[in-house]
């Protein structure tokens, strides 16, 4: 297993999933995905409000991606290309401040 590789990645997530029976057992059922990436969210941000440790911090972010990794292999599509598609429409966008902080979003006017 290369630690670096995105397939090895997805590939781990996925053998999480056949080994728990995620299929068979609602587990990729997308709205209770999104809600236990609410909770992760929620998490994250108790660590950042209550400073916790950059340590705790990097578990929720660690179990917010393994959420995303297997909402891509239950909803069936391509993360990694969804990515790069999103960067590429990102990094065309202007930046402005909003209320003293930096937002690079599709502002309609």
């Amino acid at each position: 297993m290369n630690r670096d590789s995105y397939q090895d990645m997805l590939a781990t997530v996925q053998a999480f999933h056949d080994k728990h029976r995620f299929r068979e057992t609602g587990g990729e059922e997308l709205a209770y995905r999104v809600a236990l990436m609410t909770e992760e969210l929620g998490e994250i941000s108790a660590c950042v409000t209550k400073g916790k440790s950059k340590e705790h911090l990097a578990e929720e972010c660690a179990d917010l991606l393994i959420l995303l990794l297997g909402t891509a292999i239950a909803a069936d599509f391509d993360l990694k290309q969804a990515f790069w598609d999103k960067m590429q429409k990102v990094q065309s966008r202007k930046s402005r401040m909003i209320n003293g902080r930096i937002r690079v979003s599709e502002f309609k006017e």
